[in-house]
């Protein structure tokens, strides 16, 4: 009984996450990459075992990466993943860091840059235009269509709330 149980629910949620997704095809598309340098520091009573130090963050740079195209404020790039980045942002001072001791017992880590990517995908469908975030294989994959305006087969995410796949149209 228990096996079978398992196995109905087992089906249940495998077709309900097969049918979750869905697709579309569109020609009108744009990717984005946001790039962005971060300064972080860790805070704690002891760096060494405390499990959850408090993170604080300092100054940070971004740069928006459309299609694959350089950006006109890139600095650096492209790096092995064909993404464009910022001016580094400048690193905190001792003071800064200290300011932000509290209690004032508490140990701050140097400071830490942090690299971070955020990619989105804009398409359209009839005279709606949707936003959704994505990764980096959508991004590449619009990358390489973009030139051309090859249309795609975009498959979204669970609630069509993300942009999980694209594909020439054809293939």
């Amino acid at each position: 009984m228990r096996q079978l149980t398992f196995s109905l629910i087992t089906a249940i949620a495998l077709g309900t996450s097969l049918t979750s997704c869905s697709t579309l095809s569109t020609d009108v598309y744009e990717a984005t990459a946001l790039t962005k340098y971060t300064w972080k520091v860790k805070y704690a009573t002891d760096l060494a075992n405390d499990t959850s130090p408090r993170l604080e963050t300092f100054a940070t740079t971004s740069l928006l990466n459309r299609n694959g195209n350089k950006p006109e404020q890139a600095v650096t790039g492209p790096d092995d993943k064909g993404l464009w980045w910022p001016a580094l942002p400048p690193r905190p001072t001792v003071d800064e860091v200290q300011q932000r001791l509290n209690p004032p017992q508490s140990e701050a880590s140097k400071p830490e840059l942090l690299k971070s990517v955020e990619y989105k995908l804009t398409y359209g469908v009839g005279d709606q235009q949707k936003t959704l975030p994505t990764n980096y294989d959508v991004y590449r994959q619009v990358v390489k269509a973009y030139p051309s305006h090859t249309p795609l087969e975009l498959t979204l995410g669970v609630n069509e709330d993300s942009v999980e796949k694209a594909e020439p149209t054809g293939k």
